[in-house]
């Protein structure tokens, strides 16, 4: 093994993609002066003072870097071979961690080591990308061969995530399940992320528009059942062969729709829950009698959805108020524009849009900003350190970081599409959706795009666990990727 790794180490750098490498050492670069930034309080002397977060970054930076080399150095079948005991090993931590772990901020996931602390689901990620490409590179595995497939790279996905819930840590979690872009591009049905967005649609209206509409309903659910029974035929129509299934369900709604208009006009109380579950089940029956009398299996997707859709709808309000703790609720009622709170769970937000907001085209300048100085805005150096670059850097900084994230992004797609083998594409994929997850949630969550959930910027936040765990995660889809022409010999 010695002999082959050393034999290797030439190919490896002469094959090594340098144009990620130099955006990699960009970035952590930009987060370290960043860091600095937004913990200035004008007694820094320097950013080398190891007593101060910039400090610690640089030496967290230090120790990546040797990290990296030494994923470089070692044979890429190692990465193959004890891909699952990884796993296995990674799952084992993750379940210690909820034990052993001190509660902070009510939050059991972090382990405690003297000074230091680690985040073990930041290491969690690596070992389920590499799991779920083992799996993948199994023989003769397709994702839609049979359900038990589907079964098994969900399990791989879902395993570390249920853990991490119960460690009371949604925002890592929620990382985990951008690995479902990893099966759709393995060949997953697009019906799947179709269903998710849709899901996510249902909830934000149902949750937003309460107001009485029509029919006695609110304008969310008015809008939901309305969107069901149009998407219900829509699905017949791409499934039925001879439209006739299909035609004979949009006259009837065209027709029930001109009634029920007609007797909304004449006055007439009618109970829009009873309508739309009956017009819905009367759908449902009739496209299930012609799909067992021709034989179009096929249609058991479009009856499937509505059942489901109109199950998910009853559920909305009992998960938002019997599931979500309360301070998820008020995050989600802040974002959707239902409350403010200034003072309490929206302050962050508010205070980082006016820190972007005032740093205008070209920023106050390095080390100007007053809202990072001031710390108005807490947790700036981690989770929020993109406002810093927002208020100092102005609209042309961001853009340039954006636009560094987005030529990573880019060169990563590039690179996995190149790969030989399955288990080197998927995991490059896997690298590549939680890149993608972690800069949309992290930027959405600064600008009150999207709900404050705790997920840091890669190379930017503060943190040795986060930038362990992507310098892990980079450099093992390098050494795979510099090994692709010894594949072919």
């Amino acid at each position: 093994m010695v002999s082959r790794v050393t034999d290797n180490n030439p190919s490896v750098l002469r094959n090594l993609d340098w144009f990620t490498v130099i955006l990699y050492l960009l970035l952590v670069t930009a987060g370290a002066i960043s860091i600095y930034a937004a913990s200035y309080d004008f007694d820094n002397a320097s950013i080398f003072d190891f007593s101060e977060f910039s400090g610690k970054q640089l030496r967290w930076i230090g120790l990546s870097l040797i990290l990296g080399f030494v994923i470089l150095l070692l044979d890429y079948r190692l990465y193959e071979a004890y891909a699952y005991p990884i796993y296995g090993i990674v799952v084992l931590v993750l379940i210690a961690t909820i034990f052993l772990s001190p509660n902070i901020k009510g939050s059991h996931s972090w382990l405690v080591f003297g000074p230091v602390s680690l985040q073990p689901a930041e290491f969690g990620k690596f070992a389920t990308a590499l799991a779920l490409a083992k799996l993948f590179d199994s023989y003769n595995f397709k994702l839609n061969a049979n359900s038990g497939n589907y079964l098994k790279a969900l399990i791989i996905i879902l395993l570390p995530v249920a853990i991490i819930l119960c460690q009371k840590e949604t925002g890592s979690a929620l990382v985990y399940l951008s690995l479902i872009f990893v099966l759709y591009r393995e060949g997953m049905s697009g019906l799947v992320l179709a269903a998710i967005f849709f899901a996510v649609l249902f909830f934000v209206l149902s949750v937003k528009f309460t107001e009485p509409f029509l029919m006695g309903l609110s304008a969310g659910d008015f809008t939901i059942f309305t969107l069901i029974a149009i998407l219900f035929c829509l699905l017949l129509v791409f499934y039925c062969k001879d439209f006739f299934i299909a035609r004979n369900v949009i006259v009837g709604y065209l027709g029930v729709g001109i009634v029920i208009t007609i007797l909304l006009l004449c006055g007439v109380q009618i109970n829009g829950m009873i309508f739309f579950l009956s017009l819905l089940g009367a759908s449902v029956i009739y496209t299930s009698i012609a799909m067992l009398r021709h034989h179009i299996l096929k249609f058991v997707v479009s009856i499937c959805f509505v059942l489901v859709s109109v199950g998910f709808l009853f559920s909305v309000n009992y998960v938002f108020d019997k599931v979500l703790q309360p301070h998820q609720q008020t995050r989600i009622l802040v974002l959707l524009g239902i409350e403010e709170d200034l003072r309490g769970v929206g302050y962050n937000v508010n205070q980082s849009k006016i820190a972007i907001g005032s740093g205008g085209l070209d920023g106050k300048g390095f080390l100007n900003g007053t809202q990072t100085k001031l710390k108005y805005v807490p947790e700036q150096h981690t989770d929020f350190i993109f406002c810093t670059i927002g208020e100092e850097q102005g609209f042309i900084g961001s853009s340039l970081v954006l636009l560094t994230f987005l030529a990573l992004i880019l060169r990563l797609i590039y690179i996995a599409e190149r790969q030989k083998s399955p288990f080197s594409r998927v995991y490059s994929y896997c690298v590549v959706s939680m890149l993608i997850f972690h800069v949309c949630i992290n930027i959405g969550m600064v600008i009150g795009l999207c709900p404050v959930i705790g997920i840091p910027l890669p190379f930017f936040s503060y943190g040795g666990s986060s930038l362990w765990g992507f310098t892990i995660l980079l450099f093992i889809m390098l050494r795979l990727d510099a090994a692709r022409k010894e594949r072919r010999e």
